[in-house]
Formats: structure tokens, sequence, C-alpha cells
């Protein structure tokens, strides 16, 4: 669950060598390694636009872009633009809509879709490419995405053999959240497998700790922290492959692999002695909210949190969030040391228009070129494009998220519940896992999702 920042269900949430088709000089136009936005605003004189002159003169013409993205998460986005403006000529109109996902879709579907959109979700990406709206990536688009990306990210926007538009920003779900502190003072090393975290809950447990916290409360959406919990493991206990076909339902819900990885889950959330730290009983997990399922380690009454990069957000404004600070993070380890699956999220940049100036902008946001610029001015973003500097980002969950992107060992996989029809991913998937927590069995929780499934 949850994608995406500018997913309406998430808002209850709360210089490397260049890409083919684009030469842009990083030491011009990178500007400074300050974080504010002011400062890496580019000027006229501090780029190199010489070597934008294969796109020719763009004055005069405008690209549209649509997104979720709103204030003030869109003035990175702006900034990063404007190199490829200042250098082309040509303008770039930046509209951030809370209600893009679905006013995109009413907008493709009257004939009037923006020039190009920053889609989240595959989902939404197949339903774009069904009105017949979005048209196909230029050449060089697709080069780079070969060149910077893995193949399963390219397979995300990827229909019917068609390849629609490169990954933009991502985000990493397969982390867990803890003390350094703690772990310092009492020798606990961060685990890099299954097992090892298996064996270090339960050497917090002979500490006389409750390990682990959690809470699933999210209005509506309650039950969606549960569906993630679910997916790593499946993503773990059976690759990447049985994952996808899981995922569209090639295999059943109910099947032994699904129910073995909510059992696997019930192994760390439904035992008595490993939850809820700070919180309560297994069944407080259900009362309390997402926001407040991690709290408990800056207490110290709770140790371990699985949730995603963007939890960062929900520790108070004064605490340090670093490898040496109040609270930091570590990669869910894989079932060995030697496989790396990545659950998350991200975007693309998918276009309905094939003018000179639109392939060009989308050849631009398919280069490392626009990825570290873009970087360089952001906090709470990163990007899978292999030739991102992780040094470009000042965050440190940034820089930790990336790093795990970024590993040529990564298998990355979106959210397998916002792929599910809305039906199952939505609804009997979110509350079905509710139930879960608070008693109901396995078994009766898999047949019921599996139920649920549009025939």
């Amino acid at each position: 669950m949850f994608g995406q920042s500018n997913s309406p269900r998430f808002r209850s949430a709360l210089a490397g060598t260049l890409g083919v088709g684009l030469v842009f000089g990083l030491a011009a136009c990178g500007g400074s390694d300050d974080s504010d936005d002011d400062s890496n605003t580019a000027t006229q004189s501090s780029i190199d636009c010489a070597q934008f002159s294969s796109f020719g003169d763009l004055k005069g013409k405008t690209v549209s872009v649509y997104t979720g993205i709103v204030t003030p998460e869109d003035t990175a986005y702006k900034e990063s633009y404007k190199p490829f403006e200042q250098c082309t000529g040509v303008t770039i109109k930046y509209e951030g809509d809370k209600s893009f996902e679905t006013q995109v879709l009413v907008r493709a579907k009257a004939g009037n879709p923006p020039d190009l959109a920053i889609v989240p979700q595959p989902g939404l990406l197949k339903q774009l490419v069904a009105t017949g709206k979005a048209v196909e990536a230029p050449a060089e688009v697709a080069a780079n995405v070969d060149k910077f990306w893995g193949p399963d990210w390219k397979a995300y926007a990827t229909v019917d053999g068609k390849f629609y538009g490169a990954p933009s920003g991502a985000n990493v779900k397969s982390l867990v959240w803890y003390s350094p502190s703690e772990f310092k003072d009492s020798g606990y090393t961060v685990p890099t497998t299954l097992d090892e975290l298996k064996t270090l809950t339960d050497k917090m447990v002979a500490d006389k700790k409750k390990p682990w916290c959690a809470g699933i409360g999210s209005g509506e959406a309650t039950g969606w922290p549960l569906t993630d919990w679910q997916e790593d493991m499946m993503l773990r206990l059976y690759g990447p492959e049985t994952y996808d076909k899981w995922v569209s339902h090639e295999i059943p819900f109910n099947g032994p692999e699904s129910t073995a990885a909510l059992d696997a889950v019930g192994a760390y959330l439904k035992n008595p002695a490993y939850v809820n730290g700070g919180l309560g009983d297994v069944k407080s997990i259900a009362t309390t909210t997402f926001q407040d399922g991690g709290l408990p380690i800056l207490e110290g009454t709770c140790s371990l949190h699985r949730q995603a990069s963007f939890y960062a957000a929900n520790f108070p404004k004064t605490t340090k969030v670093a490898e040496d600070g109040d609270v930091f993070a570590f990669y869910l380890p894989g079932k060995d040391a030697a496989s790396k699956p990545v659950l998350g999220g991200g975007e693309f940049n998918v276009a309905f228009a094939d003018r000179p100036e639109v392939k060009a902008f989308q050849t631009y946001l398919s280069t490392d070129t626009w990825a570290n610029i873009k970087a360089k001015g952001s906090q709470g973003w990163v990007s899978a494009n292999k030739g991102t500097d992780p040094n470009n980002l000042s965050n440190p969950i940034d820089k930790l998220a990336a790093t795990i992107l970024l590993d040529p060992k990564a298998s990355f996989r979106f959210d397998g519940s916002d792929q599910m029809p809305a039906a199952v991913g939505s609804n009997a998937y979110w509350k079905q896992v509710t139930s879960w927590i608070t008693g109901q069995d396995t078994k009766t929780t898999v047949d019921n999702i599996e139920k649920a499934w549009p025939k």
C-alpha cells in the first residue's frame, strides 16, 4: 500500500556519464552542494548551453507537466527544469493537483491530456495507456532507461510490448527503524538475513524487552501497513517472480505461498513476547495509528519498527534521524545475504504528445544529469537511476534509500496491493488483515481475500 506521496490514500499517512541524446555539463550546472532550493537556482551564466544545441531552438514552445506533487515538494522539480528551459528557450508549465490521479484519467478520456504526466503506480499508467492517448517514449528515452535502470523498472512502464516512460523518483519500504544508541549500548548488530533478524529479536526478549512496535490505524485505510509487511515477506520467502504471479493473481491469494508469508508476519506481530513495545498487547496494533506506531523507539520502550522511508516525517522535528542520531533505519534483510529484494514505489514520466519539445524534455528527465540536479535540491526524494551519486543527497535516510535502490543485487518490486483490483487491494485486503491481527486465523483471512477477487 501507498506507492507515492501524491496518492489519495497516502494523504492519510501523512557526475556520471550522460544519457543518450543529451550532453550537459554537471560541473557548470550543478550549483552549490547546499541543499537549499534558493542556493540551487540555476542561472543563465552558470549553464553551458552550447551542449544543448542538439535539441534546437525551442523558443516560444511550451511543455505542460501535470502531477500530484504539490507545494512544497514541487519547488525542487521546478528548479531542476530551469537548465533545460534556459538553454533551449522552452517554457515548462508545471501544474500540481491533489486530485491528479482522478483528474488525469478524466482529462485523457476527454481528449485534453497534458503533454507530460508524472504518474505514480504502474496500475494508473496502464489505465492511461488504455485511453489511447498516451504515446510511446522516444528511442532516446528507452536507451537511457536500458542504461540507467534495471529491466524490472522498465517492465513496469511497458504495456503490451510498448514502452511509455522513464522512471522519475522512487521510495523504499523495506526498512526497519531502530535506535543507534540502543544498539551500541546493548551490543546489537544490524542483521543481514531473516534468520539474524529473528535471532536479534530473541536476544532483545532475553534482555527483558518487547522488541517490536506497530500501528495500522489509518482511517478508512486501516490495515495497509500489514499488507506491506506481507508483501515484504512474499518477496523474501519466494522471490520476485512468484511475487509477480501473486500480485497478478496467477497464483491464488489463499495458496501456500501467500499463507506462509502472512504466517511469517504473524511470527513477529502476533507473538505476545515480541509486541507491542510501549503501546500494549497484540490487539493494540489495530488501535494504534500508523503515525504513532514507531514513536516508542524514542522512549526506549520499543526497539524495532518496520516502515517505509517516509516514516521519518513522523518523528518530532527535534529528532536527529541519522546513523549516529536518535533514530535511523536498516534494510529489512532477505532470506540470505546474497539476495536483495526491495519493496517500494515510484513515478514515471508519461507523455501524451510527440512534439519535438516534449520528446526533448522527456529525454532530459531520463538522464543521470537531471537525477543529480534534482537530488542536490531535494529532501525526501531519491532516484533508482544508476547514474545518481548518493553524495548529492543531504538527507541520511535518502542516502540510505538510494544506496539500497542502486545496489546491483537489488530486485525492486512495486507495492502489491496498489496493483490489485480495488475490491481487493484497497478493501478486502485491508479489512481482513485488520481482523487477522485482532484474532482471526490465517486460513480464514486468506480465504476471505481470495473470495473478494473479481471473477
